[in-house]
């Protein structure tokens, strides 16, 4: 009988294998996620009357996470195969349930990336009311987004998934402009009704693995475990492993959002507060092509090949879609969230392009999409904050009257289009090349994206920034140090990425070598199926050879 037991030793050793590696006696993981938790707690417990004590615990508390996310990252080894900083905690002990908590160069950067978009979106939030209330959802959404991206049990993967949705819904219709309710119950629905398919196939992989024989009638939802036994004993069908990759792919796709479900995402964006404009589209989108990368492909590889077309297809899609509806729009903040649709469609397009080089420029692009696109919310919401309006008819001469503010935008306009110099050039880049490797045409069509992304940002910055400011807009304030203090960090750090991205390349390439094994693993035999192109891995070094060249 075929047991774990008695797997070949290089599954036991493998990186998608949980038996962690680096681990330390300090939970640091954990750590990071009750932070924020208690923070909420003692937020909760102050006076409604004086908010600033509640926005003084949740300064203290972000920045505690952000001092574990710097720890994190400047003790990350970036040549380890393998998870690091691993934890595990007993939770459902019937069902093989755990609190998994490890890291590795697919999660590092949105765990670093979550710690600083926080204290940011607290420091753009001072002036909002209700300020208590307002802090404990901020730093408990905090909580549940990290644990996304350091859980390793499906069980708890999707706990924490579903979680970010309370402190996100009641973010957009409590603090959020206009038709703020129904935006909160439209992200609400349409990513409950997207995770229901991720829930039956959590579910689905359990119990094939709790009546194989491989299992001893054991259960668990280790994603490592359920992975090499798939892999390893060909256990499910390829009509059942197609299946479960769509019920996986529903629910990221979702999450994305990918076209064609994607209507919900301009609402939740242009009605949220700036806070949570930043952080959904900073990390909470990342959710889903994280979702794909750490789980949906490496668990049914020959599924993500044959789905792969589909997938490089309706990214292209969303990335022309997105950027051409992007144009026509009249509210600047929904123009910005259109062009969230654009830019995440160039992180699917890499990743679905199955190579080296094409996922390492989607998570690269995951990175920089946070900090370029977290700039243009925050500016916008600065802008709306003087002139309670969005309307881009409405603006005019802004560069006249708000010299720093507009340079700044003007800045973050040209990291979200992909100047070189920029780190969007660099994600952009890298995604175009590793997908023109394998799936030619489609990367020729998305290059029309990055075309467009310079048409409709810059004619949105013409209208609203130049020409001769009136009425209000040639009275308007000066932007504060305080909100310097908020876009200047993004904009350095995308500045730095782009000038020199190999530490980001250099901590993710081993992860990404490991995954590109893991679909070759399983595979093997198939490279006669009608989806299959043989990977090309190439070295990070390349690549930042060449953008250094261009910038």
């Amino acid at each position: 009988m075929l047991t774990l037991a008695t797997l070949p030793e290089r599954f036991i050793q493998h990186p998608f294998n949980f038996q962690h590696q680096h681990a330390r006696s300090f939970p640091l993981l954990t750590a990071m996620i009750l932070v924020p938790l208690l923070g909420a707690l003692v937020a909760m417990m102050l006076p409604k009357s004086r908010p600033e004590y509640a926005r003084i615990v949740g300064f203290v508390a972000t920045m505690a996470t952000l001092g574990m996310a710097v720890f994190l990252l400047l003790n990350f080894k970036s040549s380890m195969h393998g998870f690091q900083f691993a934890e595990s905690h007993e939770w459902i002990k019937a069902l093989g349930v755990r609190f998994d908590f490890s890291v590795d160069g697919v999660s590092l950067f949105m765990v670093v990336l979550t710690a600083v978009l926080f204290p940011i979106g607290l420091l753009a939030s001072t002036n909002v009311d209700n300020g208590r209330s307002f802090v404990v959802w901020m730093l408990a959404l905090e909580m549940s987004v990290l644990g996304v991206f350091v859980a390793r049990d499906l069980i708890v993967f999707f706990v924490f998934f579903e979680l970010v949705l309370v402190p996100m819904y009641f973010l957009i219709a409590g603090w959020g402009h206009g038709n703020n309710v129904y935006a909160a119950t439209k992200f609400f629905l349409y990513t409950m009704a997207g995770s229901a398919f991720l829930f039956a196939g959590i579910l689905t992989v359990g119990v094939l693995y709790h009546r194989a024989p491989a299992s001893g009638g054991a259960w668990t939802f280790d994603a490592g475990t359920l992975t090499h036994w798939i892999a390893s004993s060909g256990a499910i069908s390829q009509t059942t492993g197609r299946l479960l990759f769509i019920g996986f792919a529903v629910a990221f796709a979702v999450k994305v959002p990918l076209f064609p479900v994607h209507t919900w995402l301009p609402d939740a964006h242009t009605e949220a507060p700036t806070a949570g404009s930043v952080v959904l589209a900073g990390v909470m989108l990342k959710m889903g092509t994280y979702g794909f990368i750490r789980f949906a492909i490496p668990m049914f590889p020959k599924a993500a090949i044959w789905a792969a077309p589909t997938m490089l297809t309706l990214s292209v899609i969303g990335i022309i879609y997105g950027a051409i509806v992007a144009t026509m729009q009249p509210d600047l903040k929904r123009l910005i969230a259109y062009s969230s649709v654009a830019h995440l469609g160039f992180v699917v397009m890499g990743t679905f392009a199955l190579t080296t080089q094409g996922l390492q420029g989607g998570l690269f692009t995951m990175v920089s999409h946070g900090l370029t696109t977290g700039a243009l919310f925050l500016i916008v919401g600065m802008i709306y904050d003087r002139r309670h309006t969005r309307k881009i008819a409405d603006l005019g001469g802004l560069w006249k009257s708000v010299p720093v503010m507009s340079g700044l935008f003007l800045a973050a306009t040209f990291a979200s289009i992909g100047l070189p110099g920029f780190s969007g050039f660099v994600g952009e880049f890298t995604s175009l090349i590793g997908t023109f490797v394998t799936r030619r045409w489609w990367a020729v069509a998305a290059t029309t994206g990055v075309i467009l992304a310079a048409i409709y940002l810059l004619w949105a910055y013409q209208r609203a920034f130049t020409g001769e400011p009136e009425g209000d807009n040639a009275t308007m304030k000066e932007i504060t140090f305080r909100e310097i203090a908020t876009v200047v960090p993004l904009l350095a750090l995308s500045l730095f990425l782009g000038f020199y991205p190999k530490p980001l390349f250099d901590r993710t390439q081993t992860a990404v070598q490991d995954l590109m094994t893991q679909i070759e693993d399983g595979t093997k035999g198939d490279h006669g199926h009608p989806g299959y192109r043989e990977p090309h891995p190439v070295k990070a070094a390349s690549v930042e050879a060449k953008s250094g060249a261009q910038g």
